[in-house]
């Protein structure tokens, strides 16, 4: 069995919270048969690709500690018109295993979710983002990205 003390004092960096989610979400992704490739440098907004049956799909993965928060991507490394790019984000919650939610990108296209927003700064495209409101209140909208309510649509 491996830990599950998730605000223990070794994962509070932030970096290797991160970098933990990363090998979470790729171990994960294996399980369920898609081939997993990575780059050295993450300088565009994709941590790493996996490979389906159908073609080739791109993550950027996000972790977050306890039950809400937010996350972020910058707009000019996250394209919501790109049907192969999604947002992975890894919820931990001390004593219990990682949620994951495998989010595409054009959900942020759907005015009716609240959870998923867009905070754009006129004259400023590089402080523009998407994000996740994960709050108790947006959980149930999320629900449909959890990953054992998805995966099957993704490994095809």
């Amino acid at each position: 069995m491996y830990n599950l003390n998730w605000s223990r004092d070794e994962l509070q960096n932030r970096q290797k919270l991160g970098t933990f989610g990363e090998y979470y979400a790729k171990m994960t992704l294996a399980s369920y048969g898609m081939s997993i490739y990575t780059s050295e440098v993450d300088d565009h907004g994709i941590d790493f690709v996996a490979e389906t049956k159908s073609g080739f799909l791109k993550f950027q993965v996000k972790t977050i500690r306890n039950s809400t928060g937010y996350v972020f991507m910058r707009k000019e490394v996250f394209d919501v018109s790109d049907k192969t790019l999604y947002l992975l984000l890894i919820r931990l919650t001390d004593g219990e295993h990682p949620e994951m939610y495998v989010i595409p990108a054009y959900a942020w296209n759907d005015k009716s979710k609240t959870a998923l927003v867009y905070h754009g700064y006129e004259g400023k495209k590089s402080d523009s983002e998407y994000g996740v409101n994960v709050s108790k209140k947006n959980l149930p909208q999320l629900d449909c990205y959890k990953i054992e309510n998805c995966i099957e649509k993704l490994v095809k």
